[in-house]
């Protein structure tokens, strides 16, 4: 049964290698996988940029937090890759090298002892074959002997010789005879070792050597088992990650990060009020001297007629301002009536009624205004406090600005402490290094740490008008109902003054009104009043369109409160108006200033 073990043994190897196969394939595919999950995280995986603007919902964390699961996930699916190949694949290779030189080595001792066993075999039919011989030799003699001693006629010396010659023969048949018998026993010996010492002992060497071979194989399923195993716990502890992002998921939490991402803090349009139209035509009934004006021949000037709205058909329009129109010859008679009070009359034509409309109308869409200032942001300091925004965000902005000029202010702190404790040190230790060296460092650094605290203060004094603003508007916001319907007693629905003007609470009185003054905000002839002062804390220069320069400690009046972008409208004693910025100003309102 050599042969049949020698097919075994090598059969046994084949299912080694095929085994290892099977593993390396495994271990490929694990490989694969592990570089697609990777790369699939790579893929959703945000690209952050140094600052990251983006609001953090509860639904996008979670989501992060299982990408990053998933890729320490894929992490553990290269550990078994890896355990697979160093403890299954690699020792199978290695024991499958092994185990074809040890199955060479006894199947080379079993062809020896075949070999050995069929010389001594060889030996001991050559020496029979040869004893053989020599017995038929020696029968010949002898009877060539027997032959020539009956015979009468042989000579004494042919008997003689032929009697040599069966001796000759005899002793050569003994010879041969005693070496077959030791070659014979010879051979029976080395048979029976061979086949009771020689070949078991090789035969049990390959059974060993298959019985390894089969333990191995059983040692690498358990460690294909194992490095699947050892990973679960961790794989796992991913997967319960996972589950705790899903948990973790907040909708109020992300609602609440919506509201406060996009929190303007602007106050809500107020109510449309409403347009009598046909208010003059009541008047101008009731009068009956409406052809008066156009016998005289006097100009109509349509920037005192009623129908002027003031913009307030516009979206998002501010609520009017009560004030009372400028009167002039050109647009106001006065009647009397027969208990003696005098009430204006107002004359207006379809035309020119139209294009007083158009030219004097006052938009207070706030989307305009953010166009003109946002050209204000982006060349005027603007930026720098954010006036741009929103109140709301400006805040936010401004607080992360700070919380930032903060902890930059520590560091140059922590470094001017370190540079003044190696300043003593070099002081005491002169060999270490000279203290003069380091005074330009701590110099820069004193001038760093003054710069960030000035920065801190400005950017203190904006959050604080800021949260100041929105503190008032708050406030303000619960007193606009009362100030509306104390206004409405002495306002018609479309912005015009009643007839009793002892009634009207007037602010002070612009009694010169520029005719040539038209400027490119659409803003009405007539100045609107002041509703406070303020002190320019800052010098600001003005050169964009619409800016008003002024001059640190200069006295302005405040004619329109800061609208949450950061800018303010105001007027000098000269008459001249236009915007400066918020943050430059102390503004002090007057009480009651909504209806003054």
């Amino acid at each position: 049964q050599f042969d049949n073990l020698d097919k075994h043994t090598q059969w046994g190897i084949d299912f080694l290698e095929k085994y290892a196969k099977f593993v390396k394939e495994r271990i490929e595919i694990e490989q694969n996988y592990a570089k697609q999950l990777r790369n699939l995280v790579k893929k959703y995986c945000p690209k952050r940029s140094p600052k990251d603007e983006e609001p953090r919902f509860t639904s996008c964390i979670a989501f992060f937090n299982i990408l990053n699961e998933l890729n320490d996930y894929a992490g553990q699916r290269e550990v078994v890759a890896e355990e697979m190949g160093h403890r299954v694949y690699g020792e199978l290779m290695r024991y499958s090298h092994d185990l074809k030189t040890e199955r060479k080595m006894h199947l080379q001792e079993g062809r020896k002892a075949q070999q050995y066993l069929d010389m001594c075999w060889k030996q001991m039919d050559n020496s029979k074959k040869k004893f053989e011989r020599e017995c038929r030799e020696a029968e010949k003699a002898q009877q060539s002997y027997e032959r020539l001693d009956n015979d009468t006629n042989a000579t004494k010396a042919d008997v003689e010789k032929a009697k040599q010659q069966l001796n000759l023969r005899t002793h050569m048949a003994d010879e041969n005879k005693n070496e077959y018998a030791a070659q014979l026993q010879n051979f029976n010996g080395e048979q029976h070792k061979h086949y009771y010492i020689v070949i078991p002992q090789i035969y049990k060497q390959l059974q060993e050597m298959d019985e390894r071979r089969t333990i191995k194989l059983s040692e690498c399923y358990k460690g294909f088992a194992d490095s699947e195993r050892k990973v679960i716990p961790i794989i796992s502890k991913c997967l319960e990650g996972m589950i705790l992002a899903a948990k973790s998921v907040d909708e109020h939490r992300d609602s609440q990060l919506v509201i406060d991402c996009f929190k303007s803090g602007f106050e809500p349009p107020g109510d449309f009020p409403f347009e009598d139209y046909s208010q003059n035509i009541y008047r101008t009934i009731s009068d009956g001297t409406i052809s008066t004006p156009k016998q005289e021949g006097m100009r109509i000037d349509t920037k005192t007629t009623v129908g002027k709205a003031k913009g307030k058909l516009w979206l998002f329009g501010k609520k009017p301002k009560p004030q009372s129109p400028p009167l002039t010859p050109t647009s106001l008679y006065t009647s009397s009536t027969p208990n003696g009070s005098q009430y204006p009359i107002f004359s207006i034509e379809p035309v020119h009624y139209c294009m007083s409309d158009l030219k004097t109308g006052k938009p207070r869409i706030p989307s305009f205004r953010s166009l003109k200032r946002g050209h204000f942001c982006l060349q005027g300091p603007a930026l720098e406090d954010f006036s741009h925004l929103p109140p709301e965000q400006r805040r936010k902005k401004l607080q992360q600005r700070i919380d930032e000029l903060n902890r930059e202010l520590q560091k140059e702190t922590d470094q001017k402490d370190a540079l003044i404790k190696m300043k003593d040190v070099y002081e005491k230790n002169p060999q270490m290094g000279d203290p003069s060296s380091l005074q330009p460092k701590l110099t820069e650094t004193m001038s760093n740490m003054d710069r960030l605290r000035m920065e801190i203060h400005k950017n203190e004094a904006w959050l604080s008008e800021v949260e100041g603003k929105v503190a008032a508007r708050s406030d303000r916001r619960h007193s606009s109902d009362i100030n509306h319907l104390v206004t409405q007693g002495r306002e018609s629905p479309e912005g015009s003054y009643t007839d009793d003007a002892n009634q009207e609470v007037r602010g002070p009185p612009q009694q010169h009104a520029h005719p040539n003054e038209f400027d490119d905000e659409f803003e009405d002839d007539d100045p609107l009043p002041a509703i406070g002062h303020c002190k320019a804390i800052y010098p600001f220069d003005g050169h964009n369109e619409g800016t008003l320069a002024m001059k640190e400690g200069e006295i302005l009046y405040i004619i329109e409160e800061d609208k949450g972008d950061g800018w303010t409208r105001a007027r000098r004693h000269n008459g001249e108006e236009g915007y400066v910025p918020t943050s430059y100003i102390d503004v002090t309102l007057e009480k009651n200033s909504k209806g003054a």
